[in-house]
């Protein structure tokens, strides 16, 4: 059980899911914009979870699954990120370059961060459906509680618990939202004015999260 916990852990530390959660905290509304891709999230994972496991014979989608990005690709890619936060932190690249690099990126803005800055649940609700697809830790998670060969609702359970866990970064805000309304809306508005005022910063910052957490998803995929 101890692997399955470790693998919705990994599962968790998806970059995609980690820039979303962090966009959707500094819009106006993060409260209703996290919930609907919450909802969205949940039902594509969960369904997919459900089918996937129940038509595995073997072990072989897994494996095909985890050579299309292996712990040593997603490593470099974390490590990358982590230089690109000591890059930006270090000044290596002049203003001018700076604004060059900016105007490129509001060009290459992915269209699920567009989607989800227009500020509608209903929009979240459908890019969190999109977005949240089983990766290699999904997969070999439903491999592991397959082979556990639990009756129905056990497995059920499992799997629903194997999602809670992998969409933590969504759940402990909304939680937040619930128990301490005010003081998180608080800290929301704290993290706002400090990203205008320290976007250097803001950027490091988010690069460094980034890349841990790809770094720390490629050692637990090494070690599972």
């Amino acid at each position: 059980m101890s692997d399955i916990f470790l693998l919705a852990l990994s599962a968790a530390l998806n970059p995609t899911l980690v820039a979303a959660s962090t966009l959707m905290m500094l819009l106006p509304n993060a409260k209703r914009l996290m919930f609907g891709y919450l909802i969205g999230a949940l039902m594509t994972s969960i369904t997919l979870g459900l089918l996937i496991i129940s038509s595995f014979e073997s072990s072989s989608a897994v494996a095909t699954t985890k050579n299309t990005l292996s712990p040593a690709a997603t490593l470099f890619l974390g490590v990358a990120a982590l230089t690109g936060a000591v890059a930006v932190r270090t000044g290596w690249h002049p203003r001018r370059a700076d604004r060059h690099a900016d105007k490129q990126d509001a060009k290459k803005t992915p269209r699920w961060q567009k989607a989800l800055g227009r500020g509608s649940a209903r929009t979240t609700f459908v890019v969190g459906a999109l977005l949240t697809l089983p990766g290699a830790s999904y997969l070999a998670g439903l491999s592991r509680i397959d082979k556990l060969n639990y009756p129905t609702v056990q497995t059920v359970a499992l799997v629903v618990a194997f999602n809670l866990i992998m969409l933590a970064l969504l759940e402990v805000p909304l939680l937040g939202f619930v128990i301490a309304p005010g003081r998180t809306v608080e800290l929301i508005d704290r993290t706002k004015v400090w990203t205008s005022r320290h976007r250097r910063r803001a950027v490091v910052t988010l690069l460094t999260v980034v890349g841990t957490a790809l770094v720390l998803k490629a050692l637990i995929e090494f070690l599972s």
